[in-house]
């Protein structure tokens, strides 16, 4: 896992490569390596940090430059050894044992056919001095970010948004809608970048550069086609073996050279693959969360490490416990840096320190259980939207009754929290809208009108824009399964534009890989075979994973309530954030600058003051949205 960085046909295209480079120190601690050619009309210069994983020798240093081809590569090729043994057999020489050199061999052989062949985590570029064409490319499900930005005929790419800012110079200027789409989602969505000249490559796609100026696109891989075709064998009456293909993707990810421990929240897919990677990795660390007992009591979360602690003993697990009781005024500023880009869910923070505190014990790889939910239906929305589609036939006179004793009642008082309340207010926002309205209300943060209400009215246009793309998004399928096309939705937009993104980024600023063996090809093959009324079965969500699990690990982990890889917003928004949110409210760049309305923000700060409503992710995103702003106008960033 790496940082990797190029200059093509860019002025002082040297210098500018190195500060890119330099600007990714942290993903990669353990080597850095830089390339330059003379490309006719104009200079390429790849950049690469390196964090040493698999062969740690100087033969699998990057950028690694072998016959006319340059290669700088960020990822893992989890069937690496497979295509060596078929490269081998045709007479490939190879000089060391990491999936660099394999990958490089298989474009000399392959070109852009050898992308659909890959299995892991990437994003690369690729610099063939013969043509002059350099070659972009990132994963099938956008699991490795690549941004990239073009002016003229000059092309910048890095890993991180910051690097691109930094080297042009506070020049780059901040996309507006970018950010009214991440007020409704908490995240800026893949295809959208925060800075109106940078974009980021779609997962499952190349991008080549030409030195006419030309730059040519294409597609590999296509989630919706993948659904599509498994959800015809499902028909055909084909039943994947989800436990073997869930063991073998773990098995293939504990490949490493280095030591690997796993994420351990004590719920069922975490569980699921601690228990699966200790087979193979008797001994195997994780690490798992607490928080302080009054921000759990009052924010009424599960009591989670038990759970953790019981598969640890099963297994034979070596538990790291981690007390998050961070100083979050200080972690703000900082997270949003290393973030790129405005992001506001605060499990980024939790995964920062676990990753942090794992790099201390000298570990620097790690399996997360990230995906399982969005393909196999684990979310509560899931099931609450499925709700939503009975409680439709009650009649219009009792759910009128239901909604006012529901509005009636208090999400919180100063002791504690009722979640129950907080779930029944939510499920009620969305249950008697349309389907597509419905999900997508069910998971972002506002409504069409709260949305308007919040920001300038000049950006009215804007969220009619954003809304529209949410709903071409979920309605680009031909699926006929309401469960699937759900699932499908939150793979193409929320798995990438979210839960990857943040994981990748706060997990790389501790300079830390982590792997998730859900989001891997023949996992989603396989998910997508599986009709949604195996995925949800009653009130349970996941059932088919759930029933994989079964025979590994005890009934009451895998059937327990779900948990929350999350934090005790409302406790932080209430006590260590409150001065911090009334000086944003009150006098933040984003208010005088007129993008956000106080009048609007004061009164989500006083509903959710009184314990009517939650407004504590809201108000939680105002805040990295703020921090970040401030840093990506000034000349700082990056």
């Amino acid at each position: 896992m790496c940082g990797i960085a190029g200059a093509y046909r860019w002025p002082d295209g040297k210098a500018v490569a190195r500060r890119l480079t330099d600007t990714l120190a942290h993903r990669g601690p353990d080597g850095s390596g830089h390339y330059s050619h003379a490309a006719g009309d104009g200079d390429v210069h790849l950049g690469h940090r390196r964090l040493a994983v698999v062969d740690l020798s100087e033969t699998g240093a990057q950028p690694m430059v072998s016959d006319g081809l340059a290669l700088t590569y960020n990822g893992e090729l989890y069937n690496a050894p497979e295509l060596r043994g078929e490269l081998a057999a045709a007479g490939v020489r190879f000089r060391g044992t990491s999936d660099t050199e394999v990958l490089l061999q298989a474009w000399r052989r392959w070109g852009t056919d050898c992308l659909p062949r890959l299995r892991g985590m990437f994003a690369f570029g690729i610099f063939d001095e013969r043509t002059g064409d350099l070659v972009l490319a990132r994963d099938q499900l956008g699991i490795k970010p690549l941004f990239w930005l073009r002016r003229g005929t000059g092309l910048l790419f890095a890993s991180e948004l910051k690097a691109l800012a930094a080297v042009t110079g506070g020049s780059l200027q901040v996309d507006h809608a970018a950010l009214v789409a991440s007020l409704l989602y908490y995240w800026v969505p893949d295809s959208r970048c925060a800075f109106r000249e940078a974009q980021k490559l779609p997962p499952g796609s190349w991008l080549r550069c030409r030195p006419d100026g030309r730059v040519e696109r294409g597609r590999f891989w296509q989630l919706k086609d993948v659904a599509a075709e498994a959800g015809e064998r499902a028909r055909g009456g084909e039943r994947p073996d989800l436990a073997a293909v869930v063991e073998e993707s773990t098995r293939k990810h504990l490949l490493s050279d280095v030591p690997v421990a796993t994420f351990l929240s004590g719920g069922l897919d975490s569980s699921y693959l601690t228990a699966l990677a200790a087979r193979d990795r008797p001994g195997i660390s994780a690490y798992t969360i607490g928080f302080r007992p009054e921000d759990a009591r009052f924010e009424a979360m599960p009591d989670d490490l038990r759970h953790a602690r019981r598969v640890a003993e099963r297994f034979g697990v070596d538990l790291h416990e981690i007390e998050i009781a961070p100083q979050v005024r200080d972690l703000l500023p900082r997270m949003a840096y290393h973030l790129d880009e405005p992001i506001g869910d605060p499990a980024a923070i939790n995964t920062f320190l676990i990753c942090s505190a794992a790099r201390d014990a000298g570990v620097k790889v790690m399996l997360s259980g990230m995906g399982a939910d969005e393909l196999f239906a684990g979310y509560r929305k899931h099931l609450a939207n499925l709700l939503a589609l009975r409680y439709q036939r009650v009649p219009r006179p009792l759910r009128r009754g239901v909604a006012a004793a529901v509005d009636r009642l208090p999400v919180a008082t100063a002791r504690r929290g009722y979640r129950s309340v907080r779930f029944a207010k939510r499920f009620l926002s969305f249950a008697e809208l349309p389907e597509e309205t419905a999900f997508r209300r069910s998971y972002t943060m506002y409504d069409r009108e709260e949305l308007l209400a919040l920001i300038d009215p000049d950006l009215a246009g804007t969220v009619e824009d954003v809304l529209t793309e949410h709903a071409d998004v979920y309605r680009d399928n031909d699926l006929d399964d309401f469960v699937n096309r759900m699932c499908l939705g939150d793979a193409r937009m929320f798995l990438p534009g979210l839960n990857l993104a943040y994981t990748d980024r706060a997990s790389m600023a501790a300079s830390t890989e982590v792997r998730v063996p859900y989001v891997d090809v023949d996992v989603v093959r396989a998910a997508f075979t599986v009709p949604g009324d195996r995925k949800i079965v009653g009130r349970q969500g996941k059932a088919v994973l759930k029933e994989a699990a079964a025979s590994v690990l005890p009934r009451e982990i895998v059937y327990r309530p779900k948990g929350l890889f999350s934090a005790p917003l409302r406790a932080w928004m209430s006590r260590d954030l409150a001065p911090l949110l009334r000086e944003v409210v009150h006098d933040g760049v984003l208010v005088e600058n007129g993008f956000l309305r106080r009048e609007a923000l004061q009164r989500l700060v006083a509903e959710d003051a009184a314990g009517q409503r939650d407004f504590s992710k809201q108000l939680w995103h105002v805040l990295t949205l703020e921090y970040w702003y401030r840093g990506a106008t000034s000349k700082e960033f990056g």
